[in-house]
């Protein structure tokens, strides 16, 4: 069943999409930015409420990580046929150089890839060692590293 919103349940929600107030009181300042009748307590219940029910996955900073030293990335296609693939996921998604874990049914036989991973690092070398334990940790010999050349589009959905 589709879950209903207030208009101030909406003006919050339509803020906190967004990058969240670099401030001491933010939840305060999101308050005020969504105008009359919104108090801090209404922003920090509705998003205590929304977590509960299963509506928000997680609350929190999300860091850019090319500012802060984690330039080179690349996101490594993997053979998994025959394989456990939640066991695979599971342990793949474990490493801390690991941001992203996915899997894809290949639908055309000459691409054998469906797991995939998004590996960061300091450097490419630093990415290639990523894939290397990765390799390891799985018990994986096939896989395709597609290394990203430029950031073309990057941000987060919008509902409201």
């Amino acid at each position: 069943m589709a879950r209903t919103f207030t208009d101030a349940e909406r003006r919050i929600l339509a803020i906190v999409q967004k990058d969240l107030p670099d401030t001491l009181t933010p939840f305060a300042d999101i308050a005020k930015a969504a105008g009359p009748g919104v108090t801090e307590d209404m922003v920090i219940d509705l998003l205590s409420r929304l977590k509960e029910e299963g509506v928000i996955r997680r609350f929190g900073a999300s860091i850019k990580h090319q500012r802060a030293g984690w330039s080179a990335n690349a996101m490594v296609g993997w053979i998994v046929r025959g394989r456990d693939v939640e066991e695979l996921g599971r342990r793949a998604a474990g490493d801390p150089n690991v941001s992203h874990c996915y899997y894809r049914p290949s639908s055309v036989d000459d691409w054998p890839y469906e797991l995939y991973t998004m590996v960061h690092g300091r450097s490419d070398a630093e990415c290639a060692e990523v894939v290397s334990r990765l390799e390891a940790l799985l018990g994986l010999d096939g896989h395709m590293t597609l290394k990203s050349v430029r950031e073309l589009k990057k941000i987060s959905p919008t509902y409201f």
